[in-house]
């Protein structure tokens, strides 16, 4: 990768890690508001995400092996946001209230636009840095399928005036995550590799 595309990405890993920052305030503080799992999960996916992106910036100017052990450290970062979902949606299958159907969809459209704007950034570095740049471009993309599913539930929940969507949508995201999760630990297992092999 050339110095002037390594900066590009650098730049653009920046963006997207100050857009996901910005929007988990917003999230969260809707998520308490509201008591819904599933933004309660998303918001904390997007301080993640804040988190990859600023570390893959940092990174980029370090050798493979370097990046690999990174990429296997973003892998295990990207666990939390599902563990957080699980242990909120423990606490919401004891008292289980909906969440306000109106506040949690216009929320989730909001994360949607986010998301899409952040993986249509980063869609061409997808395959350059290795596992970096795959965790950066995954997490933005399943985030945005996770932002449609936060809105089916916001509207399922305003017709059936039920908590289990949220609850669902909640769980989805942290499965999701699992395995994006495993996808780049994948990816960065298979850089170590082939380094020990040079």
């Amino acid at each position: 990768m050339t110095e002037s595309m390594t900066n590009d990405l650098r730049a653009t890993v920046k963006r997207v890690a100050v857009f996901n920052f910005g929007y988990f305030w917003v999230e969260f503080a809707v998520a308490i508001a509201i008591g819904s799992v599933a933004l309660f999960a998303d918001s904390v996916d997007f301080l993640e995400d804040a988190s990859v992106n600023f570390l893959i910036a940092a990174a980029l100017g370090w050798p493979a092996r370097k990046r690999a052990r990174v990429g296997m450290v973003l892998a295990l970062l990207i666990l939390v946001p599902a563990l957080f979902a699980l242990w909120t949606a423990w606490e919401k299958f004891n008292v289980p209230t909906p969440p306000e159907p109106l506040p949690l969809t216009i929320t989730g459209l909001g994360a949607l636009a986010v998301n899409f704007a952040c993986a249509y950034m980063l869609v061409r570095f997808r395959n350059m840095a290795g596992s970096l740049t795959k965790a950066a471009f995954l997490s933005a993309r399943n985030d945005a399928y996770g932002n449609v599913a936060i809105i089916l539930a916001g509207l399922a929940t305003l017709w059936t005036t039920s908590a289990w969507p949220d609850l669902a949508v909640g769980l989805g995201i942290a499965l999701m995550n699992a395995g994006a999760a495993f996808e780049v630990w994948e990816a960065a297992r298979k850089e170590s590799l082939e380094q020990d092999g040079d």
